[in-house]
C-alpha cells in the first residue's frame, strides 16, 4: 500500500487570484532575470576603464622639478656643558648652624590625676523606682547603693555607683550600662 502525505494533503491549495496564465507570470520573470547581470556588468566594465585613465592622467603630469637650495654653511655650534653655578664662599644664611645648635626645651606638666569618682545612675522622688533601677544595675554585675538626700525640693533617692579609683574606671562600667540599655548614667567627683 503507498503511503500517503498527509501534511500536503491538509494544506489548501493556492487560489489563482484572477490570472487565468500562471505560465505567463513563470515567462516574465525569465526575461527580467537576464537584465541585471549586464547592468552589474556595464557598471564595473565602466569603473574599471575610470581607474586606467587616472593612472594614465597621473602619469602624463610632469614632475616639478625641485632645485637644490644652497645655503651659506652655519659655524658649528658650541655645545655649552650645564654646569652647576658656582659654589658661594660664604652661606648667606644662618638658619640651618643655628638649628643644628639650638637646644629646644618643652614644659611639660604632670597630668593632674583625678580623684576618686562615683556614677549616678538615677535620682527618684519614691524609693521603689530607685529600687527597680538598683535591680536593673544588679543584673550587669555592678553593685549600687540607694542614698537617700533631702534638700530645698523634698527627699530625692539616688541610685549610686562607686566610688572608684579614677573618672577612667568609672566610665569602664558607665559603658557597661549604656551597652544594657541603661544610658542615664553620670560621671561625678566623689565628695
Amino acid at each position: 500500500m503507498p503511503q500517503k502525505d498527509y501534511v500536503r494533503a491538509s494544506r489548501p491549495k493556492p487560489a489563482n487570484k484572477g490570472k487565468s496564465r500562471p505560465s505567463s507570470n513563470r515567462n516574465s520573470r525569465a526575461k527580467a532575470a537576464p537584465a541585471k547581470p549586464w547592468l552589474l556588468i556595464g557598471l564595473t566594465a565602466v569603473t574599471l576603464m575610470v581607474f586606467v585613465y587616472g593612472l594614465w592622467f597621473l602619469r602624463q603630469q610632469t614632475p616639478v622639478s625641485t632645485a637644490p637650495v644652497t645655503t651659506a654653511p652655519t659655524p658649528a655650534k658650541t655645545v655649552v656643558k650645564d654646569d652647576l653655578p658656582p659654589k658661594p664662599v660664604a652661606e648667606p644664611y644662618q638658619y640651618i648652624q643655628e638649628l643644628e645648635n639650638k637646644e629646644i626645651t618643652v614644659e611639660l606638666t604632670e597630668q593632674r590625676r583625678s580623684g576618686p569618682a562615683q556614677l549616678q545612675c538615677g535620682s527618684f522622688r519614691q524609693q521603689p523606682q530607685a529600687e527597680a533601677m538598683k535591680a536593673q544595675i544588679a543584673f550587669a554585675g555592678i553593685t549600687a547603693d540607694v542614698r537617700r538626700t533631702e534638700g530645698t525640693n523634698g527627699v530625692w533617692y539616688r541610685v549610686i555607683l562607686g566610688p572608684y579609683e579614677s573618672r577612667r574606671a568609672a566610665t569602664v562600667d558607665m559603658n557597661k550600662l549604656r551597652q544594657m540599655g541603661i544610658n542615664t548614667c553620670q560621671v561625678r567627683n566623689w565628695a
